[in-house]
């Protein structure tokens, strides 16, 4: 919490001087074929892997749709797909391109990978190249991208015609038969018919691949209770995926009030206002004493207690002193008031780091002495749990720590240890929860750590293993939807700050889960909507990214009913969203509560 485009790249003298390239003439053999699965992109984005891009009707090259794209910062907005050839073997690479500095390329050939690209293509124009394999070489990837800057571009009818690969040179059929049974609160199993020549086979809810199976059955799991979802699935070989199947419509059973195993609802109501309480510093918000915390916050976070040292592990809680707050309470006064809110049923919590508050566990003796001093803090106060908010570079991933799910990196293994340890500690009734920046979540849909090829930021993404260990100990995740630089969505467009559409996206992807770093098979899964609330600033003074109360509104219509959602299509409708966040409590009271006002108009 705060307590802040390149320009085009220069092309090559060499390239400037060659603004497109001519078709490259062949002919094809009588066993030559067109490996490219769905190059008209008339079945979607199956079997292209798109870092930002969509789908259009209009313009197109032939057919009905379109590959549009649009580069973005430092991404190029590349779509790639691999596909099987065989060793020793001519190629021909063509297709048909709009827009300005449009590439369309070969790599892995195995001899020397091509390219051919336009510097400006107002109407479609064909780009084409030719290229012959290595004499091991089986597979090649094709991409296409534009250039930095330059603004969408389209891409349609690609192409790439010569020898089929070993064995298999066409995709499987659409699955059939697809069936549900076994339903409960959380889970649902699916079956379908097999399909001649799949190797496996892809299950998608509400239009996300969520799994693979090698077989034709699947259950999948972590859904949430009386909620509508929809099923499809598709057969997979080394040529490429299926079509979808027709969808099968399941709506789970009924659950009990808990939430769920481990983090539950601990007590909250159905709806949640959470908010921070500068309890250890002074600026322009004033000094709020807690017991005049008005009723309707149901989460208080204290804001912050901070570590000795970036690796020490030993957190320290300084209340604000008088010389600063002049009007701050007696320790023996905040104490009390602790327990009276506790009485009203609401929750107090410690808050840990901040924009200030750089905690590194690297070692098992800073994770020790972390547990040590958070258990102190928590039985000095008598607190209901414990907030985590890591920021800045608190939280980073070793190079070689590429899967979510089995970290490796000691800050990200000793953290995960430690809060586990504090909630076995402290039992069922311990709140957990967390409040990361976009950049450390969202941002892992396109990047994760330093990437398969290095040169990305090691924080990408770098909550991702704490929130999946912690996910059935965690009460609420509200990331912090501000202070945040464009981020793309599920729909792999950019959405950035300002109104209702960025949280809507931001919070979709929470709640239906996405393919880390682009990879369909390493999926992070759903939370439960009742671990999910908000992030939002409660005014301009809090943060960047403030949004008026009408936008605040359109957010909870989208999402808790599907209504208002303007341009964004969520993948689900989720009314028992847990509710919102806020930085902070003392700014909105310095705003004359319009958030808190808000929050209570919608909820009541």
């Amino acid at each position: 919490m705060d307590r802040t485009r390149p320009l085009l790249a220069l092309l090559t003298a060499t390239a400037l001087a060659v603004p497109g390239l001519t078709a490259l003439a062949s002919i094809a053999h009588a066993a030559d074929a067109d490996v490219v699965q769905n190059g008209g992109f008339e079945s979607g984005l199956a079997g292209w892997t798109c870092s930002a891009g969509t789908t259009v009707n209009s313009p197109v090259h032939s057919g009905s749709s379109a590959l549009q794209a649009t580069p973005a910062g430092s991404d190029n907005a590349q779509c790639t797909q691999t596909v099987t050839v065989q060793p020793n073997a001519q190629y021909t690479l063509s297709g048909y391109v709009r827009g300005s500095y449009v590439y369309l390329g070969a790599s892995g050939t195995g001899t020397t990978d091509v390219s051919a690209w336009t510097q400006s293509a107002p109407d479609w124009q064909k780009l084409a190249t030719t290229f012959t394999t290595g004499p091991s070489t089986t597979k090649v990837t094709l991409y296409t991208h534009g250039w930095y800057g330059t603004g969408a571009y389209n891409a349609d009818d690609i192409s790439l015609v010569g020898p089929g690969g070993s064995g298999t040179t066409q995709p499987p059929a659409v699955p059939g038969g697809l069936t549900a049974s076994s339903v409960t609160a959380s889970s649902v199993a699916l079956s379908w018919s097999a399909v001649s020549g799949a190797t496996g086979y892809a299950v998608y809810r509400d239009g996300v691949k969520v799994q693979t199976a090698s077989g034709t059955s699947a259950t999948v799991t972590g859904l949430t209770a009386s909620t509508a979802y929809s099923f499809q699935v598709t057969a997979l070989n080394s040529a490429g995926e299926s079509a979808k199947s027709a969808a099968v419509t399941v709506t789970t059973a009924a659950g009990g009030s808990g939430g769920g195993p481990g983090g539950g609802s601990a007590g909250l109501p159905a709806h949640a206002l959470v908010g921070y309480l500068h309890a250890s510093f002074a600026n322009g918000s004033g000094y709020t004493r807690l017991a005049d915390v008005p009723d309707s916050w149901d989460v208080i976070d204290l804001a912050f207690a901070e570590p000795t040292s970036a690796t020490s592990g030993d957190v320290e809680f300084k209340r604000c002193p008088v010389t600063d707050c002049p009007n701050a309470e007696s320790d023996a006064d905040f104490k009390a008031a602790v327990k009276a809110k506790q009485a009203a049923g609401k929750k107090v919590l410690i808050s840990i780091g901040g924009q200030n508050g750089q905690v590194q566990l690297t070692t098992t003796a800073a994770r020790d002495a972390f547990v040590s001093s958070v258990s102190k803090i928590i039985d000095t106060y008598g607190l209901d749990g414990l907030d985590i908010d890591f920021e800045g570079h608190s939280l980073s991933l070793d190079t070689n720590d590429t899967d979510f799910k089995n970290p490796t990196t000691p800050v990200i293994v000793n953290l995960i240890s430690a809060l586990k340890t504090l909630k076995a500690k402290y039992g069922s009734s311990f709140v957990l929860t967390m409040a990361p920046e976009t950049f450390f979540v969202q941002n892992g849909y396109q990047y994760y750590g330093t990437g398969k090829w290095g040169g990305q930021d090691p924080r990408c993404g770098a909550y991702l293993p704490v929130i999946y260990a912690l996910r059935d100990d965690l009460t609420l995740l509200h990331v912090q939807d501000y202070n945040s630089g464009p981020i793309m969505g599920l729909d792999n467009q950019y959405h950035s700050m300002g109104g209702a559409d960025f949280h809507i996206a931001m919070t979709d992807m929470l709640l239906t889960g996405f393919p880390v770093a682009g990879d369909p098979n390493n999926v992070f899964p759903p939370l439960r909507p009742d671990q999910v609330a908000i992030g939002m600033p409660a005014s301009t003074n809090a943060g960047n990214g403030y949004v008026a109360p009408a936008e605040v509104t359109k957010t909870l219509d989208c999402l808790t009913k599907k209504t208002n959602c303007g341009s964004y299509t969520t993948h689900g409708t989720w009314p028992g969203l847990r509710g919102l966040m806020t930085w902070s409590i003392n700014w909105d009271r310095y705003s004359n509560g319009e958030f808190q006002k808000t929050f209570d108009g919608y909820f009541g």
